[in-house]
């Protein structure tokens, strides 16, 4: 990135970041509507670090203004946050699945098709991923997208490889898959017709209705016991899940595409996640209910993460709606991370730790075990992989990628 983007963009992010409340502490601006986070703090790696402070010059004496710009900051103080659009940049992958070693993490393989999501989740923990592009794990996250355009294409590569060892793909983990830009990128469906093609299994997650699409291959891959979803409904309530996730599907339409989904025949199971205390954890239990009656058959939970920039994002997004409970939600967020804001242990960053996580298991399991839901992962079949044809002739390369000698 240039110099002079990269001071566009910090401008930028002072101009959406925060004021001052007139005691030394700063407050979060107006949220913006359809927009998860409230500022566009700067990620971990950025050289220089700057600070929104106003200095009282600009409503000093609101009858003086000198220019058309001095007119513009006045007018910015008293006015709503400026509408965000969103931006899709396409690129082109040079690979294109990602290898998880992490024993808490019920997956191997997972396949992302896009950068950042539109669905604005304040609580994403893939967030802070943004910042290895010099751009804000805030706003730009999700506003800023990535597309890998030649997804399917590198996918029927790797598939097509000697070496390669067929293993179950998860699809749109870091970021959805069915974000509302695949609407009219389509790359998830390209993936799938892949993957359709090869009899490779493929697990999904997704707070989209958009899943529904592609059911035409995917109830086919399920009946072969190649393919199995999740939906995540982090609460029922409306007006909540409108802050935190945005752009994401209601509660009430996700818990129609679990019913969609399961009378295609595909088993789809619900992730009740994250749960935050006091703002979703009081749902736990009727959005296992709710879930049984539209057809879910396995469940899970995950308690609140706030690793990296999450952590002020998420106090940010708190105090703009939640100030009343602000403090208590962090104060129980802290008992079980064990007195820290966040604690990344593989044994316990799923979970938590001490009394109200374990009442909180309790109160999960207990109900989920009288319901009926399983726990296991669904075992797809890998033995009816098929194996693309190999490339024939020189393999095309990406842009920016090294030519042979010879």
């Amino acid at each position: 990135m240039s110099e002079q983007r990269r001071d566009q963009t910090r401008e930028e992010r002072d101009r959406n970041d925060r004021d001052d409340d007139g005691q030394g502490q700063r407050r979060p601006t107006a949220a913006r509507k359809g927009r998860g986070a409230v500022s566009n703090l700067q990620g971990r790696f950025e050289r220089d670090q700057r600070e929104a402070f106003d200095d009282g010059w600009a409503s000093a004496d609101e009858d003086v203004v000198h220019t058309d710009e001095d007119a513009a900051a006045a007018d910015a103080i008293e006015s709503p946050p400026a509408r965000l659009i969103t931006q899709v940049t396409t690129e082109q992958a040079r690979s294109i699945l990602t290898h998880n070693a992490s024993p808490d993490i019920p997956f191997d393989v997972s396949l992302n098709p896009y950068r950042g999501c539109e669905h604005g989740c304040i609580y994403c923990f893939a967030r802070p991923t943004h910042a290895y592009l010099d751009l804000s794990p805030g706003l730009d996250f999700e506003t800023k997208l990535y597309a890998k355009t030649n997804a399917a294409e590198r996918l029927r590569e790797t598939l097509a490889r000697p070496s390669y060892r067929c293993e179950t793909i998860a699809l749109g983990v870091n970021t959805d898959a069915y974000q509302p830009i695949e609407r009219e990128q389509r790359i998830t469906r390209g993936i799938l017709e892949v993957l359709h093609e090869t009899n490779h299994p493929v697990a999904l997650i997704t707070k989209s209705s958009l899943i529904e699409r592609d059911i035409d291959l995917l109830a086919p891959m399920a009946a072969q016991r190649l393919a199995v979803a999740a939906v995540t409904i982090t609460t029922l309530d409306a007006s909540i899940a409108r802050t935190l996730e945005p752009r994401a599907a209601t509660p009430a339409r996700r818990l129609r595409t679990i019913r969609t989904l399961t009378d295609a025949g595909i088993p789809v199971g619900v992730s009740v996640a994250p749960v935050i205390p006091f703002i979703t954890e009081p749902d736990i239990e009727r959005v296992l209910e709710a879930a049984r009656e539209a057809g879910a058959v396995y469940a899970n939970y995950i308690v609140l993460r706030l690793p990296w920039e999450v952590r002020p994002l998420f106090q940010e997004w708190l105090q703009t709606h939640f100030p009343d409970r602000a403090e208590r939600v962090m104060n129980r967020v802290r008992e079980m991370r064990g007195g820290k804001d966040y604690d990344a242990d593989y044994a316990s960053r799923m979970r938590g730790t001490g009394i109200w996580a374990d009442l909180m298991r309790q109160r999960f399991y207990k109900l989920a075990d009288r319901l009926g839901y399983r726990y296991n992962r669904f075992e797809l079949d890998t033995s009816r992989f098929k194996p693309p044809p190999r490339p024939t002739g020189r393999p095309k390369l990406a842009d920016d990628a090294q030519g042979s000698l010879f």
